[in-house]
This record gives C-alpha cells, structure tokens and sequence, in this order.
C-alpha cells in the first residue's frame, strides 16, 4: 500500500514561464532530511527539506548557472532527467534528447503539419555534471558549493566541473553516434524513440545513465561511464574498454524505456515506463547484484524482480500522473514523484503529493 507525502513548494520560487515547479518533477534523491527536485523545464535545482509531520518543505531553489558554465545563457531550459550524489559531489544530467515541435490547434493545417517536421535542440540539454555538495552542521541541511576546500582531503578543494561540450552536443553524444546499436538513434527527438536520458545513478567513480530510448525489440539501456578532470577544470570521459569510453548494459524492460536509476547497496532500481509520448504501464524494478559485475550485461526478463507498478493517467486525466522521478527514502521505502500531476494529486496553489512505496519487507 502506497502512503501519499505531500511537498510543499514556495509560491515566490516556483513558477517559471507559467509552469508550477510541481507540475514538471522529473528527479528527486535524498541527503539525509533533504529531498533535491528537478523540474524539467527549469535551470534550477529544488531542495525540500523534512518536517515533523512527516511532509517536505522549506523550499530554496538553487540557480545551477551559478556553479556551472551553461552552453546558453539565456536559461533556457537544462531538462535535468536525473541526480545523483557520489563523495562530496551532486551529479546531474540533462536529457541530451531532440525535441520535434508541437502542432497547435488554432494554427492552419499547414503550419501544423510544418511545426511537426521541426526538430529542435536546447543547448543546455547536453550537461553532465557534478557541483560540491557539503552538509552545514549549524543547520542540518546540505548546500551548493561552486568551489570549497575538501572537508576529507586537507588541501584539497571541490570544483563544480562538466563534460566537455558545446551548444550542439557533448563528448558523449560524439562518441555515441557511432555505437552499432545508439548511433542510427541519435538525430531522432526523444518523444519518437529516439535517445533520450532519463536516469542517473552513481556509484564510486562509475556514473550509469538510463535511456528512455532507444529501446531496441523490447529492451532497454543502461550506459556506464566514468569521468576524469584535465588540469583546467573540464572533465573527460575515460576509456572503459579497447574500443569505447562506455559500457552497455541491455535490461528486458518488456517494451519499456528507463524513467529512472537509484542504487541501493549492490542493486539497482529501475522505475521504467513508456518511451513513447503515450500512456502505459509504469512499473519499480530491481536488478539484483548490478554492481558486482565488471562487464557488459544482457540482463533477461526472469533475472529481474518487478516490485510495483506505479499508478499513472487514463481516461479523463490521459497524459496526467507521468511517474518521472524515484529517491531512496529509507531501507524499505522509494519516493515517486510524478510529471503532470492530476488535479487530485495537487493541494493548494503551491503543493503536490508524492508516493512512498515499499520495496524491502
């Protein structure tokens, strides 16, 4: 049984060219009685933090143009898809995805048809990257660092750093526009199967990232990276095998792309769901013992355990209810917060309920 938790958001903080911060999560992971939210159409960062009656609030949202060197300064949007946290770093990313434009109905048919063919792309979507993230005893709370001295390396200092890219793409997408299986995927927009991240998950020095698409006759991917920082700041990817600088690993999600990635001790939970701009089953994975491999992995069906499947929009609220973001809460528990989020799952102006959901008996 699902227990509903409610975050509540600052009205002053939360809106943005006329979207509600809770109207767009598309992240969350938890620091202790912290809870950090992305909105995917924002260049910010949210942090909520733990209340008495079990709710999150105290809402301060973190401007990541003040750490991070953005590829465009207007602040358009980052499409953060996934937080992570490993040592004293908090690592983000972007979505990397294409994005065909929408028709509007008043339009004629022609400029529908016209705006359809159109394919975007959003500079800041292509970010990988990670900013210190230090606990502040006097309050309790963890806080943003641009650059801070290393509270467990005396001498050495935290720098906020990112994958080395432009307005058009990053080391990753260069290197993957030749992988035999990403690459043919690489020019199509998201919403259409084609690459799309949308989950981060840390462990050590290895960052994997999960792929909304493409998913490939039913199954779906899992990259593995790891980074390395040159003398100036900027951050690499480092070469995992001969021939790549990533890993892959393929999961049998049954037709499902990934929404999600979060560690817990040598696992991996996987929330997955449509790749597609439609509605579908939305359902809380486990890959057991992700971590204790070295090598790629073709990871079937039976060898993974499918926990939950997550309530989502039909009917009336179709499009409504997307579940996008997946924290660990506790040693039983996952918190899911959603995207578009029904009339009934929102309170008041400001507020918006989350589930907590249980995994561990």
């Amino acid at each position: 049984m699902a227990k509903k938790v409610t975050l509540h958001f600052s009205g002053n903080l939360s809106m943005v060219n006329e979207k509600h911060v809770r109207d767009g999560l598309s992240a969350a992971f938890r620091t202790e009685n912290d809870l950090w939210l992305s909105c995917d159409e924002r260049t910010t960062i949210e942090r909520l933090s733990l209340q008495q009656d079990g709710s999150f609030a105290d809402h301060t949202s973190f401007e990541l143009a003040s750490y991070l060197d953005l590829p465009a300064k207007d602040k358009s949007e980052i499409d953060i898809e996934g937080i992570g946290m490993a040592g004293n770093y908090l690592w983000i990313i972007g979505s990397h995805s294409l994005k065909r434009r929408k028709p509007k109905r008043h339009q004629s048919i022609k400029k529908q048809m016209q705006r359809l063919s159109e394919v975007i792309s959003d500079p800041n979507r292509y970010i990988l990257a990670r900013i210190p993230i230090l606990k502040n005893e006097e309050t309790g709370h963890y806080e943003l660092y641009k650059e801070t001295t290393d509270p467990l390396r005396p001498g050495h200092t935290l720098r906020a750093a990112q994958l080395k890219g432009d307005t058009t793409s990053s080391l990753l997408t260069e290197v993957l526009q030749h992988d035999e299986h990403i690459g043919p995927f690489m020019n199509i927009p998201g919403k259409d199967n084609g690459f799309d991240i949308e989950g981060l998950a840390t462990c050590g020095r290895r960052i994997y990232l999960g792929l909304r698409g493409p998913v490939l006759r039913g199954w779906a991917v899992i990259l593995e990276v790891e980074v390395e920082e040159d003398e100036k700041g900027t951050l690499h990817l480092k070469k995992l095998t001969e021939e790549h600088y990533y890993k892959k690993h393929f999961l049998n999600l049954r037709g499902k792309g990934i929404r999600e990635l979060r560690v817990f001790g040598d696992d991996i939970y996987i929330l997955a769901g449509p790749t597609m701009d439609l509605d579908g089953v939305i359902a809380i994975y486990r890959w057991p013992g992700a971590l204790k491999g070295k090598t790629e992995h073709m990871v079937h069906h039976n060898e993974l355990e499918r926990l939950h499947e997550v309530p989502h929009g039909t009917g009336e609220d179709s499009g409504k209810d997307k579940a996008e973001g997946l924290a660990v809460f506790d040693e039983q528990h996952v918190l899911v917060v959603f995207d578009s989020p029904t009339d009934k799952r929102k309170i008041g102006e400001d507020s918006v309920e989350a589930l907590l959901m249980k995994v561990v008996d």
